[in-house]
This record gives C-alpha cells, structure tokens and sequence, in this order.
C-alpha cells in the first residue's frame, strides 16, 4: 500500500474509531440517565432516555455505511481488515447495550403509582460495574489492547453473581404477594444490567480477534 493510500486508510479508521466512541459516550449516558431516572421515578429524564436512543441507532448504521466504503474503497487486508469487522460488531453491541438502557427507562412510566422498591439499592453497584465493563471494552478497541480486553472479561463473572444474588434474594422477597409486580419490576432492570455486561464482553472477544485473529469466547465460571 502506498503512503497516500495508507494516510487515506487511517483517516479513514479514525473516522470509525470517532464514531464508535460517540456511540460509547451516549451509551454511557443512557445508563447513568436510566437508572437516575428510576432511583428518582423522574419520567422525563425515563423519556429522554427512550428517545435518545433512536440517535444511537442512527450511528449504529453510519458506522456500517463507514465500513461498508473502507472496504469497497481501501480493500484493507490483515489486521486493518479485522478492525473494520470488528467495528461492525462492535457497533451492533453498541446500540444493544443503548436497547437495554432504554428498555430501564420505559419501566419507570410503568412504576408511577407503585409503592418505592425497597431493593433498589441492591441495583447501583450493578450499574456501575456495567458502565465500566462497557467504558473498558471500548477503550481496549480503540487502543487495540488485546490485554485489556482479556481484563475486562473477567468482570463478567462478577455482574453475573451479583444478578443471580439479586434474583435468588428477590424470589424470596415475592413471597409477598404485595411486593410480586415490584419485585417483577426490580429482576427486569437487573437482567438488562447483567445483559450489558454480556455486550461489553462480547465486545472484547472482538478487539481480541482484531487483534489477533483468534475467536475466544469467555465462559462464565457462575454456576
């Protein structure tokens, strides 16, 4: 590949890598807005959260079209190829993950009128863990830190047993036949928590295989 071909190929990665970081910072912010909304049973912040996330799925497509033309134009091989796939799926987990901070924030017009959830303070540390999960993976694409990505799997396991505590203690809790459709409530924003944690290692696998060309797949040592 010639100099100005290469410089053409970098600007062009760049671009990726700005639009893929842009998806990140609103996924972030959707989370964090998410669950602010839901400690405070705030429904206008819930809504700006529900609409938001229709421009995450705008950039989820710009980054495909971005792509799609790195590859027709640049025909980049080895690895500039595998980031370029890499971004694709990366992309899809992106806005997956803004999907889930949606779907928290639509159950807080479904809780007006219910009575506080004692539990909620169960959720925060899930939260966070997830946002860093997500914050990490990210950061290791964009540095293309295979190690990184191998650190952050780790994680995995630790927002999944405190979902499987956060359920085991709920299902007792619905004992209570007053407390079922917030407990209800309570497992369906844990899930989605969980569930974002799964994107950011999904995300991972991906910078590994840019990386170095090998398909890992982290199994979860929860029982």
């Amino acid at each position: 590949m010639t100099l100005p071909q290469r410089s053409i190929l970098d600007s062009r990665l760049n671009t990726l890598n700005e639009q893929l970081l842009k998806m990140s910072s609103l996924v972030d912010i959707a989370i964090e807005k998410s669950m602010a909304s839901l400690y405070d049973r705030d429904s206008a912040m819930a809504a700006e959260v529900v609409a938001g996330d229709m421009v995450v799925n705008d950039l989820r497509y710009a980054v495909e079209d971005e792509a799609l033309q790195i590859l027709a134009t640049q025909q980049p091989m080895a690895t500039d190829l595998r980031q370029v796939v890499a971004a694709i799926h990366i992309a899809v987990e992106l806005e997956r993950i803004g999907d889930h901070a949606s779907g928290i924030a639509s159950l807080v017009e479904r809780m007006q009128g219910e009575e506080e959830i004692e539990s909620l303070h169960k959720l925060p540390k899930m939260a966070k863990r997830a946002k860093d999960m997500v914050r990490t993976a990210v950061d290791a694409y964009v540095k293309r830190d295979e190690d990184l990505a191998y650190s952050m799997m780790t994680k995995d396991d630790k927002i999944d047993r405190q979902y499987r505590k956060l359920f085991r203690e709920t299902m007792v809790e619905m004992r209570d036949d007053d407390y079922i459709r917030r407990a209800t409530f309570l497992l369906w924003v844990g899930h989605d928590l969980e569930r974002i944690g799964d994107r950011a290692t999904n995300i991972a696998e991906r910078v590994i295989y840019m990386e170095s060309g090998e398909h890992v797949e982290f199994m979860s040592s929860v029982d």
